[in-house]
């Protein structure tokens, strides 16, 4: 499959003799941490240059999905987040699911009752769209493999299944493609044999064991909801004057972090991960109109991640999404010092902020 959207598609779910037939199914998807960003896009939720991530374990959606024969007048689809009904994050939903009808038309059939749950704060920068959305798309997809399985016991191939998980995760949220695999992954292409703008491609075969259990420290600095969306951000960098060198910048960077990620050079993973995270920030602040979505406990923790990074030789690194939470990313062995870092000296620059001890985690699953 080329990475051309407007040529190639899965080949549509043959279905005969179809009866409508009603069912459930349950799926958790993790957020993921961008080590190389992805910032910027064309087209259908192509990315202006490739990306890599850890995928999270304790940062998930978890969505169960009730489907049931479309009727007269009913509503084809409800969508309840922490049991209030949220009908403008249904249309996303509803707007996933079609895109995934036009291929699949037997959902044409159907209503929908779709309920979510986050184990961390919503909209407030830590990828939670990622996890929504990629929950939403394996459900969607199980749901076609179970109505294909009952006419065709013939079980779908595993790599397939997720790939399309991958595909159409995408559109509902470019970075959600990335949540579906283990540990780590990579969207985008790097060259013509490596990488796919359409689905991600999984990385844990190439991890160092210095990469492995890496864990993910993210520090709450502030759970209300961004000021900007994700989504007016990408808007922003087609027009901005440092655009081009951003993603020239990203494709390198990608090329190195995956040689990184196989020889475990934990002290130029720090390098790039850091500046990375500065370069996202530096194009929301210098894009026109520009936006700060940083605060001043932010800044005031990487200060104190790096100057404990010196006395300590402990080698933590922050890394931030869009948003002004800090994810401090640092090997397994490290866990107990890091842990006491941040309830020392992190925590005390205001006790009113949380944070959540994560770690890799195993990508999408069915519950």
């Amino acid at each position: 499959m080329k990475n051309n959207l407007m040529t190639e598609h899965f080949e549509p779910m043959v279905i005969k003799d179809f009866t409508p037939m009603a069912g459930t199914t349950q799926w958790e998807s993790p957020s993921n941490i961008a080590l190389v960003k992805y910032w910027g896009k064309m087209g259908n939720q192509i990315p202006r240059n490739p990306s890599v991530s850890f995928t999270l374990q304790n940062c998930v959606t978890r969505t169960q999905i009730d489907w049931f024969e479309k009727k007269g007048n009913s509503s084809e689809l409800d969508f309840y987040f922490e049991g209030k009904l949220k009908p403008s994050f249904g249309q996303r939903i509803q707007k996933l699911i079609a895109t995934i009808a036009e291929q699949n038309t037997v959902l044409n059939q159907y209503s929908f009752r779709i309920s979510s749950t986050n184990t961390f704060p919503h909209s407030s920068g830590i990828a939670s769209s990622a996890s929504a959305m990629s929950a939403c798309a394996a459900g969607i997809i199980d749901m076609l493999r179970q109505i294909r399985e009952a006419q065709d016991s013939n079980p779908w191939d595993e790599d397939y299944f997720k790939q399309q998980i991958s595909f159409y995760s995408r559109l509902g949220s470019g970075s959600a493609c990335r949540s579906i695999y283990p540990n780590a992954a990579l969207w985008g292409e790097v060259s013509p044999d490596l990488g796919s703008n359409l689905w991600a491609t999984p990385l844990d075969h190439l991890l160092h064991d210095d990469f492995r259990q890496y864990q993910d420290a993210i520090v709450i600095v502030d759970d209300s909801t961004k000021s900007v969306s994700s989504t007016m951000g990408h808007g922003l960098m087609n027009q901005h004057v440092f655009s081009k060198i951003r993603f020239e910048e990203g494709l390198r960077n990608t090329e190195t972090m995956l040689n990184i990620l196989r020889t475990g050079d934990i002290s130029s993973f720090i390098d790039i991960v850091e500046r990375e995270a500065l370069q996202l920030h530096a194009m929301m602040m210098t894009s026109n109109p520009s936006y700060i979505l940083i605060k001043p406990n932010t800044l005031a923790i990487i200060e104190k991640i790096r100057q404990y990074r010196q006395d300590s030789n402990v080698p933590l690194c922050f890394t931030l999404d869009a948003g002004p939470n800090v994810h401090i990313l640092y090997p397994f062995a490290f866990r107990d010092k890091v842990k006491e870092f941040i309830e020392t000296e992190i925590i005390e620059l205001n006790p009113k902020m949380n944070w959540i001890a994560d770690e890799m985690g195993l990508g999408t699953k069915q519950i």
